[in-house]
């Protein structure tokens, strides 16, 4: 019996094999070109990096609780088919690219001088480093306006819906908000923005691209990242790195959809620093604004960056107070962002993309922005401009496609 390559059914695999066979000419997608005639993937370099490679299947979605990685693009679409069909079709063309590109392989450039390569070629001679794609969707995706666009409202998770407007919030909304999201992640630039490029090549007619953000973090391994204002950021993940912790703080489970179970939400906030401001800031106010030693990432009253934060030896205003107060718990993977200069002042528009999964944004992000919303000490340094939540699915089984259990949910 043949074997098909992980991530296709039977009937995709034959259908590739018949084009490769009858030599047929490559689609607007080119596809049909990712495989060669004896059925392995064009270009795969993994096969000398197996350690630099992040498998797309497993219980979970990779990206999630997986270590961060160096460079991120965050990229919201909007679906702009009618069409079902054509969504599924999308994320069909979606899960093989990811399966062949996270195992470090890329489609063929194809035997047909006068038509576009299949790959846009940038990754021929690089390893998987690491990438990962997650995919997530919006509450629009479900029910936009009061329009259930693909009979699938029924089928939306009970906590997904827009993040309500804050008090000290300037959001952008051409930077806000989507149908579907992707979360790209990659220990090299270059692998990571090649995967999103083709990405959005492949969701041409179907889904239009909304917003992209490009973010990196960089640490030792095994070290808290720092955030551009030179504080560590993500040392509560230490509280549930554990499958239980991830259980109780990140995965979806009871009360949600079955394609939700075993899955996440993400929220988003871009959030702008005034880093001209904090510059002028003394170390004294910089760590009373955190609650933090700046140098070592002790919370004030403790020794090491994981000592139990003592609540007593905290300004009542400090970010690190506030967040402990809420008594809840989310899986931040933040990232830094730089991007234009304002050419009336100079000033470099520069931040934190922040990211953070939870099983239930509610309790346990909604209910911490407000607070901080109101009383952090940050404020003062920091500008909300947009915003975005999402429901990550559970992880794929070979076989399936992105979105199969909802759109033949």
């Amino acid at each position: 019996m043949e074997q098909h390559p992980p991530g296709m059914t039977r009937k995709d695999f034959l259908k590739l094999s018949v084009a490769a066979g009858a030599g047929l000419a490559i689609g607007a997608s080119g596809l049909g070109a990712i495989l060669n005639l004896n059925g392995k993937p064009a270009n795969k370099a993994s096969a000398e990096s197996n350690d630099d490679a992040i498998p797309l299947y497993g219980a979970h979605q990779p990206g999630i609780v997986t270590p961060p990685q160096t460079y991120l693009y965050l990229a919201s679409f909007r679906v702009t088919s009618k069409s079902k069909a054509d969504l599924a079709g999308m994320f069909k063309d979606w899960t093989r690219f990811c399966d062949l590109s996270m195992a470090g392989g890329t489609m063929r450039t194809g035997d047909n001088p006068l038509v576009p390569p299949s790959d846009t070629g940038e990754t021929l001679d690089l390893p998987p480093s690491k990438l990962t794609v997650t995919f997530g969707f919006g509450p629009s995706f479900f029910l936009d306006e009061g329009k259930d666009r693909f009979g699938i409202a029924r089928l939306a998770p009970k906590h997904l819906k827009d993040i309500p407007r804050m008090a000290r919030d300037h959001l952008d909304p051409s930077i806000s908000g989507g149908d579907i999201c992707l979360q790209v992640c990659a220990n090299d630039q270059q692998v990571a923005f090649h995967a999103i490029r083709n990405l959005i090549r492949l969701s041409t007619g179907i889904a239009s691209l909304n917003w992209m953000q490009e973010g990196f973090a960089s640490g030792k391994p095994g070290t808290t990242p720092r955030n551009l204002f030179g504080f560590k950021d993500g040392t509560a993940n230490a509280l549930h790195d554990s499958p239980d912790g991830y259980d109780r703080v990140v995965w979806a489970d009871e009360g949600e959809p079955d394609w939700l179970r075993g899955g996440s939400y993400l929220a988003y906030r871009k959030i702008r620093m005034k880093l001209e401001s904090w510059d002028r800031t003394s170390l004294a106010d910089q760590e009373d604004t955190f609650g933090r030693h700046k140098v070592s990432g002790a919370a004030y009253g403790a020794k090491g960056e994981f000592d139990p934060v003592d609540l007593s030896s905290q300004p009542v205003n400090a970010h690190v107070h506030l967040a402990k107060q809420t008594k809840q718990q989310m899986h931040r993977r933040a990232y830094s962002y730089t991007d234009k200069v304002d050419p009336r002042t100079g000033n470099v528009d520069a931040g934190l993309l922040f990211i953070s999964y939870q099983r239930n944004p509610d309790e346990q992000f909604i209910r911490m922005l407000r607070l901080m919303q109101s009383k952090d000490a940050l404020n003062e340094y920091v500008d909300h401009v947009a915003s975005a939540m999402f429901a990550c699915p559970t992880g794929l089984r070979e076989g399936t496609y992105i979105g199969q259990n909802i759109l033949e949910g």
